[in-house]
This record gives C-alpha cells, structure tokens and sequence, in this order.
C-alpha cells in the first residue's frame, strides 16, 4: 500500500513538472532564409542538426535555384522570382575564365563593378518577392516562428526578421564595411585588428596601419551599391527610415563561422559566437593516391586553390607539377583547370 502510494506520488510529481516546463521544452519552430550558393552548404549541416534535436526548420527559397533542394530534415517554401532559368544561370555562374583573361586593370575593375550591379540587382529583385509576397507573408506571420535563421550577407532575411517581429540568428563568415562591428557595437580598433585581404601582419608598421584605415574607404561603394536597396525596402515595410546598421542590431545571436587559430584575435561581445570548422562539417577523405601525390609535392607546391563544381572552376598554381599530382586532382572532386607557373618571388 505504501509502495503504490509512494509510485503515486512520483507521477504526480512528475507530471506537474511536465506541466511546469512544458512551454519551455518544446521543439522551436526555425524559419530559415538562407543565402544562396555555397553559403547555404554550411547553413544546411546546422539546420540538420537542429532537426536531430527536434526542432522544426521551415527554409525559405526562390523557386529557381543552385543548391537549396527539398530534403527530408526541412520544409520548404518558395516563391517565385522575376528570373528565367536561362537569366540566373548567367548571373550566378557568369563567366569564371574572366579572372584568367589578362587586361588592363581598369578595365578588370569596371567588370568587376558591372557584374556586382548586376548580382546586386538580381538578390535585391528576389527579397523584393519575398518581402511583397503578402500570401506568403501572412502565412509565415501565422506560423508563429520562434526563431530566424539567416546569413546576413544577404539582409533579405534580417529585414524578414524586423518586419514580422521575430528574433534573429545570424550565421556568417564577416560583412563588408564592417557592418558586423557596427551591428554588434563591438570596439574595432584599426590600429590593432589587421583588416581582412590586407596581408597586414598583427605587428604593423606605421605605414601598414594608415593602410589598414583606408582599405575600409575603399568598399565603402561597393557596399553603397548592393546594400542600399534593403534599406529603402525595410524602411517601406517599417514605415519608418532605418539603416541597415539598425537592422542588423537587433540580431540576438552572431554566429561567426570562424576562430582565433584562423582569424587574428579581436574583441568580442557576449552574442558572438565562433563556430569555425563548421564548414568542414561534411568533409571528404582524399584517396590514398591524391594523399601520397600531395606529400611528394608538398615542398615545390606554394598556391593550391580549389573551388567545388558549381563554379565549374578549379586553379592550380605550382613552382613544379609532377603528372601523378595532375592525374590524381584532375580524378578529386575539384575541377583542375587551369596550371600557372609562379614566378619567383611571388608571395
């Protein structure tokens, strides 16, 4: 008798902490907007892992894509886009024997600044169909997400977040213009943190630190001319004028997809949060051939750059090539396309 009372009790108990708890226990709902391309390879092992957990992702995607494919740990929804198939595959994969054609450097960067209007345009056209797609909006607003998940480097998904009120989670490498200092009020002291692509070391010169101040200036347009359009959007959709840097604070969590053994050391505030290696997370093992051909040339070899076959592109930059390390890269994953010999001297 007393046995059954006291089993009694135990499940009381534990059904009042069920019930006390419950609310709090539940699986979240996680709605993603994802960037496309090679930044949603890295989104998409997060978003498996949280439905190992439980947790319920929903993944936002135009209906003409690269990678972003109906799997069986997310739901998607799409919404179409002002785009052919034909116009987005020649805007996202372009023309990628372009870097190897030798032409005067103006030249090179008024292409350059010409095929980043022409993305710029391209991802600012698709957040307008998503942000003015009021079916698909009003179906997101009762959905009643408690979370979304976004790579800010395309701010259609922080403008999403601020416009329908939910919590954002930014999962990112950096921001041009140091949006990402700017969003996390975080001290960014150009005297001390080398910027990124400078080359400068931790230990600058005068010199090299008057340059780490003026690299910033020089993105500055490149920034004006793709981040723009977000701002006039969040500020139509706000009824209010709003910056991006405003848009970007009120992220909750920063994922960065970094760390100090990459990435010289900063500061940090308390909602950043490094997460590097992640993108090595669905990694491949090299044969045994291509691993005995990159030991044997692991000395001569002083630039090996390798890009997946989406781009279609591979280079391969060596002081010596022996055909065993062809053959065996030409067989990997990666596209060999292109052997340069360096000169001597070049860094």
């Amino acid at each position: 008798m007393a046995l059954g009372l006291q089993l009694r009790r135990q499940v009381l108990a534990g059904l009042l902490l069920c019930l006390c708890v419950g609310r709090w226990a539940e699986a979240g709902k996680v709605l993603v907007a994802p960037m496309e391309g090679s930044h949603w390879l890295s989104m998409r092992e997060v978003v498996r892992e949280l439905h190992a957990r439980g947790h319920q992702a929903v993944v936002l995607s135009p209906e003409i894509n690269i990678h972003i494919k109906a799997e069986d740990f997310f739901t998607t929804k799409s919404y179409a886009i002002p785009y052919t198939q034909d116009q987005f595959d020649s805007i996202m994969k372009g023309r990628p024997d372009e870097v190897f054609e030798r032409v005067h450097f103006l030249t090179r960067f008024w292409e350059t600044m010409a095929t980043l209007k022409n993305v710029s345009l391209f991802f600012a056209r698709s957040c307008e169909a998503l942000l003015y797609n009021k079916d698909l909006i009003r179906d997101l607003n009762a959905s009643s997400f408690d979370v979304v998940l976004t790579d800010p480097v395309y701010p259609c998904g922080a403008v999403l977040a601020e416009y329908l009120s939910i919590p954002a989670v930014f999962f990112l490498r950096f921001l041009p213009c140091d949006l990402d200092a700017e969003g996390t009020a975080c001290p960014n002291p150009f005297s001390y943190v080398p910027r990124l692509l400078t080359m400068n070391p931790d230990r600058m010169t005068f010199f090299q630190r008057v340059k780490n101040m003026l690299y910033p200036l020089g993105l500055k347009y490149i920034c004006l001319v793709s981040l723009t359009p977000y701002e006039r959007m969040a500020s139509e959709l706000l009824q209010r004028e709003v910056s991006l840097g405003e848009i970007l604070a009120s992220g909750s969590v920063w994922l960065f997809r970094g760390d100090f053994v990459m990435d010289y050391p900063r500061p940090i505030m308390p909602n950043m949060v490094f997460i590097g290696g992640i993108n090595c997370a669905n990694r491949k093992p090299l044969s045994q051939v291509c691993t005995a051909a990159v030991v044997q040339s692991v000395l001569p070899v002083e630039h090996i750059i390798f890009f997946t076959k989406t781009t279609v592109q591979g280079v391969l930059l060596c002081t010596d090539l022996s055909g065993d390390f062809h053959l065996s890269f030409s067989s990997s994953p990666s596209v060999v396309r292109h052997i340069v010999k360096v000169p001597p001297g070049v860094q």
